[in-house]
């Protein structure tokens, strides 16, 4: 192995993402979700009948990635894409009674994952304040 490579801090953020989404992965078989379904429920369970435009926000994703992603949490009856009453070019996306019903199902998935990292609560808190400012200042950088 690069010992070069696991000096970069790129990589150990590469390395930590693929070991959470891997943590989270058979968890959310048992859902019959994959992590970015996931995602996309939280922010709905935290916020129903978001606009897509918002969601994508939320999610930092782009329509491409957003759309099929949408279609296939619609297929599987978890959500529903409406036009908005107040102005028919918006489209907001909504829980059904089955997207809502796992919420309970997945409330406890985050500790796990967390208990998983072997960190402790201040740990894990001081870890989430580092990476969103890492993250805030990657993306000033690359603008």
């Amino acid at each position: 192995m690069s010992d070069s490579l696991h000096r970069q801090v790129c990589f150990a953020l590469y390395s930590a993402s693929r070991a959470a989404t891997a943590v989270y992965r058979p968890l959310l078989e048992q859902l019959g979700l994959t992590y970015p379904q996931y995602l996309v429920l939280t922010v709905l369970w935290e916020n129903d009948g978001v606009t897509v435009r918002d969601l994508g926000r939320s999610l930092e994703l782009d329509s491409g990635t957003l759309s099929p992603l949408l279609k296939r949490l619609e297929a599987a009856g978890m959500v529903q894409r409406l036009r908005s009453v107040a102005d028919e070019r918006r489209v907001e996306v909504h829980l059904t009674e089955e997207g809502r019903a796992l919420q309970e199902k997945a409330q406890h998935l985050p500790q796990q994952v967390a208990q998983a990292a072997g960190l402790e609560p201040g740990e894990l808190g001081a870890l989430q304040e580092t990476l969103t400012k890492v993250t805030k200042a990657l993306r000033t950088a690359a603008r």
